[in-house]
């Protein structure tokens, strides 16, 4: 009942997961194939670290590799989505009649190799992204089109019996939409001396990487850190405000004092950097977390 996109701050019914699958083909809303969720913390943080892909997606998918070990390889089409920033022109009427459009669906995949000492993963993401000059009648064609593409390597590895290591590190251009948090996928640009398309869209070069550290004390405390950041490269004409940088680390310890009850503290520190206008500002906060959890079996 969390809401979330168009729902942001709304008590809403939010759909997490619905798929199946049989034998190698599957279908429904499940997380993206170019992720890793095996990489997140663990945190009591709700939204976790910005520099990490996660996002869910409708989409097909096709897992040829399904060892029992977790050795996989899945590709997929699931459905595409990204957002633009007209940045400096975006109260120009020319550009209110701009609408995005999406000639395919994201073709997504990865292959991940697990041995006894963890897994390599590799991930990657082709897409196009299109805009349609919908106003008749001027001396502008402001159309356009351009691709998004990204690679992403992940890995868990048990540093000892009580220490595990997780890591990702992506870049790409157009693919913001994928990152855990991550602003625009298309900024404006000019277009040289182009009299009829004088600004055109840019797929904005982007990087993201996460370090996390998850360790056990003893069978009752438990602790976990990591460090994380996502840089934007941005288009001439963004804003002077535009979101270029942030980072964000965050370190925890956890008690467990019975069973289905878990309870600690987290530190967070976070820093956001801007485009061109000299903003620059670090936020510190101090979380602590009481959970329990229950269930119940009706019936045999």
């Amino acid at each position: 009942m969390a809401g979330v996109g168009r729902d942001a701050g709304l008590t809403t019914i939010r759909l997490r997961h619905a798929w199946g699958q049989y034998k190698q083909i599957g279908g429904g809303q499940t997380n993206t194939q170019f992720m890793d969720v095996d990489v997140f913390p663990n945190t009591v943080e709700y939204w976790g670290p910005n520099g990490m892909l996660f996002v869910r997606n409708p989409q097909v998918f096709w897992e040829p590799i399904a060892k029992p070990d977790g050795t996989n390889l899945r590709v997929a089409i699931e459905a595409p989505g990204a957002s633009g920033d007209a940045g400096e022109l975006s109260d120009r009427i020319e550009l209110q009649n701009v609408k995005p459009r999406f000639p395919s669906p994201d073709f997504t995949g990865h292959y991940r190799a697990a041995k006894g000492w963890g897994y390599v993963q590799v991930g990657g993401v082709v897409r196009k992204m299109a805009w349609d000059d919908t106003l008749p009648g001027d001396n502008f064609d402001l159309s356009g089109s351009t691709w998004g593409w990204g690679i992403s390597g992940s890995s868990t590895l048990k540093v000892r019996s009580s220490d595990t290591l997780k890591m990702q590190f992506t870049y790409g251009e157009g693919i913001q939409n994928y990152f855990n948090d991550a602003p625009i996928d298309v900024g404006i640009k000019k277009n040289g001396n182009n009299a009829v398309t004088p600004i055109t869209g840019e797929a904005l070069p982007i990087f993201g990487m996460l370090v996390a550290l998850d360790h056990t004390w003893n069978d009752r405390w438990t602790s976990s850190g990591f460090y994380s950041r996502v840089d934007v490269t941005n288009s001439d004409l963004q804003s002077a405000d535009a979101y270029k940088s942030g980072q964000y680390a965050a370190f925890n310890l956890l008690h467990t004092p019975a069973k289905n009850v878990m309870m600690g503290g987290e530190f967070q520190w976070l820093n956001r950097k801007n485009h061109s206008d000299g903003f620059s500002v670090d936020d510190v906060r101090l979380q602590f977390s009481f959970k329990y959890s229950f269930s119940a079996t009706i019936g045999g």
